[in-house]
């Protein structure tokens, strides 16, 4: 198969916040946000269900979504602002101008839909192509770059269904706020445009003002980022073809029955073992299961593993919007992560009790936000690009609390959600179970060498909890 042509672009526009909705607006950049300009744009897939001819998906479908989307940019207008990087020693913020869109491509599929929402190892290239094309960046006369901040796919499946594709810029949002982005897109495009639908209390925030900065890790990532933005790629290309050539993705589901099972295992054996109680939540548990199981698959031979005293990392992020000593509003609109690293030697994770160490050794990293959710926060860009440079490292893309499978246009709950950036990074991803029973799904790229020996690993992992 030509990976780079399975689809046909049928029309391209540009989508903006209707005209004269939101003025001139300049937003500078928190120090929540500093450490995602380094980080390559985000991207997210949701599969529909929809078995129409492809002139009503065009002509009927993709105009609505069309229209909803420029309403919901008035109140979600960072999105088709740009990022502004001008030269040092001056910041980079975010500026938004009457006017300003972003690209909105319209492509069909010959790819067989069911095919490729499938749960069975695949060609993870198959989805590249449900990714949209990141525009470029410009560079305007006093050298400053203008980067774009979204980008949107529509991929018609004629008679099957559609894709809506996106991708964004790290630094204009979290995993939160994109996700508030697409629901309150989902929810004007259900009520035909009424943007009455979307009640006060569910409207972005943008006031900043309520982000303190006690230990001045504005002043911190700043000079980091003037440090490294002289080799920083601009135009924050896509995913090579080449990179992902051996690799093949998967999607794997534990039933809520098999989480509770594990939530159990864990708690009982860290009081045996260790006399404390640990975070057993379902993110935990899960992350646990799947991040010791990739590291046995990684180096299931290997003579000398028990005399390694290696350290593994995994790396996760919280939401801090609740966790503030002043809190943000839930719907508030940019990043408020903290960024969490979890180091585990790797004998012990291999070992009889690998995952309740892994699960124990997350739990408390969740617990340590309670003390705070800023400490060590001065080391987060620099332990990140420490720790990503060893290559011993696991990250978690999403989470089953983002509720990405609610995410309804009025055609009922995606049959798929995707996050292809995972693909090159090393990382997998989390979300709730489709089904909404109460599971998770885990969504991740191997090498296909890799691939059986995992899969085996894993199934063999839930028997043992049956």
């Amino acid at each position: 198969m030509d990976h780079s042509h399975p689809v046909k672009v049928t029309d391209h526009f540009r989508v903006s916040p209707p005209l004269g909705s939101v003025p001139t607006t300049s937003l500078p950049l928190t120090f929540f946000d500093y450490p995602w300009l380094l980080c390559r744009p985000m991207e997210r897939l949701f599969f529909y269900e929809l078995p129409y001819p492809a002139l009503y998906l065009t002509h009927t479908i993709v105009p609505s979504l069309k229209n909803s989307l420029s309403l919901t940019l008035q109140h979600f207008f960072p999105l088709a602002s740009n990022l502004m990087c001008p030269p040092s020693p001056h910041k980079p913020y975010m500026l938004f101008k009457d006017g300003d869109s972003i690209p909105f491509t319209v492509v069909e599929s010959t790819l067989d839909f069911d095919q490729v929402i499938g749960d069975q190892a695949r060609d993870v290239r198959e989805l590249l192509c449900f990714v949209p094309k990141w525009p470029p960046t410009r560079v305007t006369s006093d050298d400053t770059r203008v980067v774009p901040l979204l980008a949107l796919q529509v991929a018609v499946f004629p008679n099957s269904g559609i894709c809506i594709g996106a991708k964004f810029c790290h630094v204009v949002a979290d995993g939160t706020a994109f996700n508030h982005f697409m629901k309150s897109w989902a929810s004007i495009f259900r009520s035909r445009e009424d943007i009455a639908c979307l009640e006060k209390s569910m409207l972005p925030s943008h006031d900043r003002s309520g982000i303190k900065d006690p230990l001045e890790l504005e002043s911190i990532f700043t000079k980091q980022w003037w440090n490294w933005a002289s080799s920083w790629d601009y135009d924050l290309g896509s995913t090579r073809d080449d990179q992902l050539g051996d690799k093949v993705g998967v999607t794997f589901t534990i039933s809520q029955t098999l989480i509770e099972r594990l939530k159990d295992l864990v708690s009982n054996r860290c009081m045996e073992n260790y006399q404390e109680q640990v975070n057993v939540s379902t993110f935990v548990v899960a992350c646990a299961f799947t991040w010791v199981n990739l590291i046995k698959s990684q180096e299931k031979e290997a003579s000398d593993l028990f005399d390694s005293d290696e350290v593994y990392h995994f790396v996760f992020v919280a939401d801090c919007r609740h966790r503030l000593e002043t809190k943000l509003p839930e719907t508030y609109f940019g990043n408020c992560l903290a960024i969490c690293f979890v180091p585990v030697k790797k004998r012990e994770l291999h070992g009889e009790h690998g995952i309740i160490i892994a699960a124990k050794a997350i739990g408390g990293k969740v617990k340590e936000l309670e003390r705070g959710v800023l400490l060590g926060a001065e080391k987060w860009i620099s332990s990140w690009k420490e720790i990503s440079e060893q290559g011993r490292l696991v990250t978690v893309a999403g989470s089953p609390k983002l509720r990405a499978y609610e995410t309804d246009f009025g055609w009922g709950r995606p049959r798929k959600t995707e996050i292809p950036h995972v693909h090159a990074s090393g990382s997998f991803h989390l979300c709730e179970s489709r089904d909404g029973r109460g599971g998770v799904e885990i969504g991740l790229t191997i090498s296909k060498g890799q691939m059986d020996v995992f899969h085996g690993i894993f199934e063999q992992g839930k028997q043992n909890l049956i």
